[in-house]
């Protein structure tokens, strides 16, 4: 779904906000508010922006949503349909006190949830001005909805795994010894714009060592032959569905003892992970799949980080693919596979898919070779 005027589906749009208002009661909240940002493009379509001065979406359990503007912000939002959508619009102007208009249009609600990522200067005002009520946070109701994506979004994520594995299979123009992680870095970042993102979010090249750090973002280290290289990429398309895939590449043979056997391993366990997924499995049980090859191989230790984490209009959302998460996986849930084995001071590798639960079991969104890539 984009923000664009022309394709803001509005009866998709008004579902969600019924749906949100259902959530909201039923979690014994009187009211979200809802600050700019992905979940209320997910609600309105558009994720505006948050500045100093107060904008947020007040949506009630039972009653009209308002969105509350600054008057200067109102023109960003003037192509929603607010009227078909049930929308009211209310602008305040400098000098007037956005909070008390928001605790007017909230009066009576003795508990009322905020945007996680709400910035606590409004936070913490909007709780002053609402006196008594219960401040709660909003992720716990608006992620359960978030979390089971519709076709058109699930569509949204396959043409975001369609463009970064476009970039991936162009590495070989920009991967080789002799340039630095820096000078990579920069290849591929313009190579995910030209392959239809709006920008590159995040571009991880860790030659060598460096790629030990599963973090690990860019350096100026000249990259070697012989090093193994990995390359986790991703950003956001127009429809503000987010990409995210790691492959990891050899410069010629790797010079590291033990990399193709270990490597191997890697690959068995990410495949095990992916076939694993299927309605009713747990998130957890994905990660154990991933996890028990690559801890039986004696690399447990250097498997550092969650097997997973769900993806939409942010990179990271729920549900997470880690150990203690019971959740059990529905259709239209999508995460990413991605284990890692990474040996400080040496080397270190990850494959990362995107994967989404389907009624029959599951479907990858990522497609690129999961073998060690030698260029």
């Amino acid at each position: 779904m984009s923000t664009n005027t022309g394709t803001l589906d509005v009866p998709a749009l008004r579902a969600r906000l019924g749906r949100a208002a259902e959530a909201t009661g039923k979690a014994g909240a009187d009211a979200l508010v809802i600050a700019p940002g992905s979940d209320l493009r997910y609600l309105l379509g558009v994720g505006g922006g948050s500045h100093e001065r107060l904008s947020c979406l007040l949506l009630p359990a039972d009653g009209v949503p308002v969105l509350l503007l600054p008057a200067l912000e109102a023109p960003g939002y003037a192509h929603l349909p607010l009227a078909e959508l049930g929308v009211q619009q209310r602008t305040w102007v400098d000098g007037e006190d956005p909070f008390r208009m928001a605790a007017d249009h909230l009066s009576g609600a003795a508990v009322f949830a905020v945007s996680d990522m709400m910035p606590a200067l409004h936070a913490l005002q909007l709780r002053d001005a609402l006196g008594d009520a219960r401040q709660d946070l909003a992720g716990p109701i608006v992620r359960e909805l978030r979390m089971r994506k519709d076709a058109a979004e699930i569509e949204a994520l396959a043409e975001a795994g369609a463009a970064i594995d476009r970039v991936h299979a162009r590495m070989g123009e920009w991967l080789r010894a002799g340039r630095t992680e820096a000078e990579v870095r920069a290849d591929i970042a313009a190579a995910i714009v030209e392959e239809g993102h709006l920008t590159a979010e995040f571009v991880i090249v860790g030659s060598g060592p460096n790629g030990a750090s599963p973090h690990h973002e860019v350096s100026d280290r000249v990259i070697e032959r012989g090093d193994v290289v990995v390359i986790d990429i991703g950003g956001p398309m127009p429809s503000g569905y987010n990409s995210d895939c790691t492959r990891t590449y050899s410069i010629g043979r790797p010079s590291g003892a033990g990399v193709a056997d270990a490597y191997e391993i890697l690959r068995i366990a990410q495949d095990a992970a992916v076939r694993a997924v299927h309605p009713g499995a747990t998130a957890e049980s994905i990660d154990a799949a991933a996890r028990s090859p690559i801890a039986a191989a004696g690399f447990g230790e250097y498997f550092v980080h969650r097997t997973g984490h769900g993806i939409g209009l942010d990179v990271h959302e729920e549900p997470y693919v880690v150990a203690g998460n019971e959740i059990p996986l529905e259709p239209g849930m999508a995460f990413s596979v991605e284990p890692g084995i990474y040996l400080p001071g040496r080397w270190g590798a990850r494959i990362e898919d995107i994967v989404v639960v389907t009624e029959e079991g599951h479907r990858s969104l990522n497609n690129q070779p999961h073998e060690l890539v030698v260029l």
